[in-house]
């Protein structure tokens, strides 16, 4: 993938090198060298692998104009981003040679995917769920792939709140649903780039109408993201493969509907037995043996 040099935070680096003290002109190598990993791994192991002291890359990033190490790895992180005509072709790059070259990509997925989720801040997920425990009612809303993302929200928070949550569009016309939002009420928008027309028409519907406005996005300058009173960030683009990630995404869902269940207290846990009661009497599961 090619990165205009306007933009490119690794251009920024690379006419800085020769400014830089000795010791900072190696680590800035070293990370124009691998920006690849700079977006995937942490500071610490960066580090490790360099010879450096994990400090030295926040040094790194001062010097060249950033608030400090995670705002140079996220410049890098956008610059990676493929343009929007090739969302996902311009992610894919050719297939690595030997034996283990499949392993070494499932590896290294697996590794990126577990190093964003502590990246996810849990803080905002908190605020979240306490909006969505006092909403009287839930919206969510997720296009093409996060449509996966919006319906297993939908499926854990209807478990036990069955009356009070709906999935943007399912029972007739959108343009219904999105006349129908009311201030007291929450949407939850879920979307990363390319972001989706209709994601960006739920969100200015949302806020339109005085709502609680929750986005689940890649980025902070994400269109559905606008305005919202609450903004949950996950890595899309960082793990390797020509498709971005929803791990991110998946465990913030999760997160959202377990601490809004727990905020329910005994009248949540009373819903969610109440369901429970039903699926076994329609026999939804397999029976198990012994």
């Amino acid at each position: 993938m090619v990165v205009s040099a306007k933009s490119s935070p690794l251009s920024e680096l690379r006419i800085a090198l020769p400014s830089l003290p000795l010791r900072l002109q190696e680590v800035g190598r070293f990370v124009a060298a691998n920006d690849y990993d700079a977006t995937t791994r942490s500071m610490r192991d960066l580090a490790a692998e360099a010879g450096a002291d994990p400090a030295a890359f926040t040094r790194l990033a001062k010097a060249i104009g950033y608030s400090g190490w995670d705002a140079l790895r996220a410049a890098l992180t956008e610059a990676r981003r493929p343009s929007p005509a090739s969302p996902f072709s311009g992610r894919a790059r050719s297939r690595r040679e030997g034996p283990n070259a499949d392993v070494a990509l499932i590896t290294d997925k697996l590794e990126a995917e577990a190093a964003g989720l502590p990246r996810i801040s849990a803080h905002a997920i908190a605020d979240a769920a306490r909006a969505l425990h006092d909403a009287k009612r839930i919206w969510i809303a997720g296009y093409r792939s996060c449509r996966s993302v919006a319906e297993l929200l939908n499926y854990e928070l209807r478990l036990f709140r069955p009356e009070q949550v709906q999935l943007v569009g399912v029972s007739g016309p959108e343009d219904l649903d999105l006349g129908a939002f009311r201030p007291g009420e929450a949407v939850i928008v879920i979307g990363f780039m390319p972001y989706t027309n209709a994601s960006v028409r739920v969100a200015q519907a949302a806020y339109g109408a005085g709502a609680t406005l929750i986005a689940v996005a890649d980025s902070i300058a994400a269109p559905m993201a606008e305005g919202a009173d609450h903004v949950l960030l996950f890595e899309a683009a960082s793990s390797p493969g020509f498709f971005p990630s929803l791990t991110g995404a998946l465990a913030i869902a999760q997160s959202l509907a377990a601490v809004t269940f727990s905020l329910g207290g005994t009248a949540a846990k009373k819903r969610l037995e109440e369901t429970e009661a039903r699926l076994a009497a329609a026999s939804t599961y397999v029976a198990e043996k012994g």
